[in-house]
């Protein structure tokens, strides 16, 4: 039930967070912005460390494989991404847009088992449930 409850709040914030990134950018720059955000980030992340973890930066370097750390490389170009589908279709729009892009590349990603993921078999309903989605999403734009 927790994870539900954090999952729910986590697609709170991002909508709140493309918002706020939009409106932002539109007083400075969709790079300025996005650097502020991302540096933000790091002082909040820096903070909590600070407060609770405490573990050693040098773990990093052993995390294989490599590529695995390009997470916050493509976080810059997740907000960009969202500042420009916010501005161009409105916040309704792109969250939804946004949501069943994340939920086809997760399928995908575990249809394969990708990036370490453990693979899982192929399932009619989810397939079902994400055409249903994107039928809303089709419902949603035209009315």
């Amino acid at each position: 039930m927790f994870g539900f409850l954090i999952a729910l709040l986590s697609g709170a914030l991002m909508s709140i967070q493309g918002v706020f990134n939009t409106q932002v950018t539109k007083a400075s720059g969709i790079w300025v912005a996005n650097a502020f955000v991302q540096f933000t980030a790091l002082l909040v992340c820096l903070a909590a460390w600070l407060v609770t973890d405490r573990s050693s930066f040098t773990t990093l370097w052993k995390v294989e494989p490599k590529y695995m750390l390009l997470g916050g490389a493509i976080g810059a170009f997740i907000t960009y991404t969202v500042i420009k589908s916010m501005e161009m279709l409105g916040p309704a729009r792109a969250v939804m847009l946004i949501v069943i892009a994340q939920l086809i590349v997760a399928y995908v990603i575990e249809l394969f088992g990708m990036f370490g993921v453990e693979k899982q078999p192929l399932e009619i309903r989810k397939i079902v449930g994400m055409g249903v989605a994107i039928a809303g999403i089709v419902i949603f734009k035209w009315t």
